[in-house]
């Protein structure tokens, strides 16, 4: 009888102390996924855009806490409509931080839209309130002091000729959808870069620069007719930004898909700040 008891009582505690590694493990699960949710995560670099700063197959820690973590709304992520509200932050970014956010033409060529997993790393060459300018192949950014960014690349655009740079596949021209501008990779703007209230004025030569912006913040498209410019069916000769905008690149300017050539990046999209490397994948 007490042989019997005693191996009920090994039982109960082997029982016992499963139910206790089950649930630690458990707990620990969720607290991994909620740093990462939350707080930090990581992002392995692809392609080339970030050279010579960072290279393909690099990870990085992406820092949500900073600006504060995204928190979605509707978790049917087919739609591409991004539906979240983002937690308070620390501290906003600065332009030259490297950030990850969510490539704003992974579903449509001409419409910002919103896809979970396709994401993307480029530097923030200007935040909201900034005008950007490239000289000569130079990022310029005159509420940063100057320039900005690493100048490897830009150098060597500065440098090489047109002929050279499209033999070799660069693109030369910048912001594609409105080619009134005859803006290049070498010379770009000025292009103010709106925050939240910010007012432009709107004509008949530069309303395609803001066309996929004020589609994506009023679901309705900026046309032009006989010189006036209508929002739907309404004259529209100024517009009020709602949300902060910015101007995203890659530090290989020769081979980057980025802001010059689509356009500002609606702040929802971004996902955080790299904060540093952690590995390089072999």
């Amino acid at each position: 009888m007490t042989e019997r008891r005693s191996t009920m009582l090994s039982i109960r505690k082997i029982k016992r102390l499963s139910l206790i590694v089950l649930s630690s493990v458990m707990v620990l699960v969720v607290l991994h996924y909620i740093y990462r949710a939350l707080i930090c995560d990581t992002f392995v670099v692809t392609g080339e855009s970030m050279e010579p700063v960072l290279h393909s197959g690099e990870r990085v820690w992406v820092n949500k806490l900073r600006m504060g973590a995204r928190i979605y709304t509707d978790y049917d992520f087919t739609k591409p409509t991004l539906s979240s509200f983002r937690l308070p932050g620390f501290s906003k970014v600065k332009a030259g931080d490297l950030v990850v956010a969510n490539y704003p033409y992974a579903r449509s060529k001409d419409t910002i839209s919103f896809r979970i997993n396709y994401v993307y790393l480029k530097r923030c060459y200007a935040v909201p309130g900034d005008t950007l300018r490239i000289k000569n192949g130079c990022y310029v950014n005159p509420q940063t002091g100057g320039q900005i960014g690493d100048l490897k690349y830009q150098r060597i655009l500065s440098e090489t000729s047109d002929s050279i740079l499209t033999k070799t596949g660069v693109v030369l021209k910048a912001m594609q959808v409105n080619q009134k501008l005859g803006w290049s990779i070498r010379d770009f703007g000025p292009l103010p870069v709106p925050k939240k209230g910010d007012t432009v004025e709107i004509t008949a030569d530069n309303y395609r620069t803001w066309r996929r912006p004020i589609l994506y913040e009023t679901g309705k498209c900026l046309r032009e007719c006989g010189g006036q410019v209508f929002l739907g069916q309404t004259p529209l000769h100024e517009y009020s930004f709602k949300g902060n905008w910015y101007f995203l690149g890659g530090d290989n300017v020769l081979n980057s898909h980025d802001s010059r050539y689509f356009g500002l990046v609606p702040e929802e999209y971004i996902v955080g700040v790299v904060v540093s490397e952690v590995e390089r994948n072999l």
